[in-house]
């Protein structure tokens, strides 16, 4: 990896907080980031963020030099819907950097990986799943099945343990005795960590929110993104 990589993320907090797994993953790249200020995991709550994505995105340009834009949020992203991400990642592009969102990246992370039949687990609520859902099968994805932890306060899935995403993995998968992977679908959720285990246990490869977004960010950079110990998307697509 070169030295003196610089990545912007548009964030869902409030603060300008760079996410733990950044520094967990590429420890040697400078991620500097700006927050949109997410209320709640509902479409409600997105509206006033998303209006902010484009903004802080050529904000974050402007003043520092970068190699990508990332933008870190699935369900800030899809909820609006497919051709609402089409028009969103136009107007990203406009600012002339490469760039992608949390969104785009899952979705190239399951492309990689050859998964077009997909089981789904999120930190969602059954509104945003539904979005979820329309959004992938846009995409051009077979969701088997798909289940959430029905959550709506922000930074509560932070709050969700590593025991309990591995065992709605463990659910959604036996309900999709067809699926080629499986999407774990929410930046919040700490994944970087049980995505080889739900691998191992269940037998699909996974994508998974966060993990996604900051390999696809490296891609962006020029790099591969590629990475030991964590799982099938890091470890053999590059």
């Amino acid at each position: 990896m070169r030295d003196n990589i610089t990545i912007g993320l548009v964030t869902p907090q409030s603060t300008n907080k760079v996410p733990a797994e950044g520094g967990q993953m590429y420890p040697g790249v400078t991620f500097i980031a700006r927050g949109v200020g997410v209320k709640a995991l509902t479409p409600e709550g997105y509206d006033s963020a998303f209006d902010g994505i484009v903004p802080t995105a050529e904000e974050l340009a402007k003043q520092n030099k970068l190699d990508a834009i990332m933008v870190i949020g699935t369900s800030l992203t899809f909820y609006r819907g497919f051709e609402a991400h089409e028009k969103l990642m136009e107007r990203l592009r406009q600012i002339g950097l490469p760039v992608g969102t949390m969104s785009s990246a899952v979705v190239d992370g399951l492309r990689a990986l050859g998964a077009k039949k997909i089981a789904v687990s999120t930190a969602y609520a059954d509104e945003v799943n539904k979005r979820l859902r329309d959004f992938l099968t846009a995409s051009g994805f077979d969701v088997q099945a798909l289940e959430g932890f029905g959550i709506e306060r922000f930074g509560a899935a932070g709050e969700t343990s590593e025991d309990d995403i591995i065992a709605l993995a463990g659910r959604v998968s036996a309900n999709a005795r067809q699926a080629q992977g499986m999407l774990i679908s929410c930046g919040g959720l700490k994944t970087l960590n049980v995505g080889k285990t739900i691998e191992d246990k269940y037998g699909l490869p996974v994508v998974s929110s966060m993990p996604a977004a900051l390999w696809a960010a490296m891609r962006l950079a020029g790099e591969s993104g590629k990475l030991s110990g964590y799982g099938r998307l890091l470890e053999t697509v590059h």
